[in-house]
């Protein structure tokens, strides 16, 4: 479990084919505190630690990727030298400072705006018609493992959805986000309390 807080950037440093992708991770986590079996939300992506080394500061970290997780997931993000937003699993007494989040990615969204607003960057993302009944203005989504919260929804004749996003300068320089174009691509987790709902007004149908 984890809340959408990120805490690091990680870089990608190596990447070996062995039947699934296995992928060691540069990142300036404490290898002490970073346990075998620990999860870790790579981008969004809820990995498990299968290896750990290095010092505090200046550490690695390495995770086993299934081809599942590749198809489920932004496209080359399984690359050398992709810079992913980290946050490690939630302890109990910790904050929950964003919002509750699996680490499991729903589907890709695609930025469509990009622009600077009053020292912010608004973002506007569109989500697959699948996922666009999920997503509600003044709701919470996870995009690329940030807990945000969606300003605006424009729905589309083709059921897809257009949600815009506020990044405030601080968001956009501890996490990838202030890197986001358009045309750009972001892992989406919707908001799990919004699946529960939805799964109940399905019933009531």
């Amino acid at each position: 479990m984890f809340t959408g807080i990120v805490t690091a950037i990680g870089t990608i440093e190596k990447v070996e084919h062995r039947g699934d992708l296995h992928i060691r991770i540069a990142c300036p986590y404490d290898p002490e505190k970073m346990a075998i079996g620990a999860s870790i939300a790579c981008s969004g992506v809820c990995l498990t630690v299968v290896d750990r080394g290095g010092a505090a500061g200046d550490s690695w970290f390495a995770v086993d990727v299934s081809d599942e997780t590749v198809s489920r997931s932004v496209p080359g993000l399984w690359s050398e030298g992709r810079r992913l937003n980290l946050e490690q699993a939630l302890r109990l007494g910790d904050e929950l400072g964003g919002h509750i989040v699996t680490g499991h990615v729903d589907c890709v969204g695609e930025v469509k705006l990009a622009k600077e607003e009053g020292g912010s960057t608004r973002l506007a993302i569109r989500a697959p018609a699948e996922y666009s009944p999920f997503i509600a203005a003044k709701g919470s989504i996870t995009v690329d493992g940030v807990s945000l919260t969606v300003n605006d929804v424009r729905d589309r004749p083709d059921g897809t959805c257009d949600f815009a996003l506020n990044i405030i300068p601080h968001t956009g320089e501890v996490t990838t986000l202030g890197t986001l174009q358009e045309g750009s691509t972001v892992n989406l987790e919707i908001d799990v309390l919004a699946r529960y709902l939805k799964r109940m007004e399905g019933l009531r149908g």
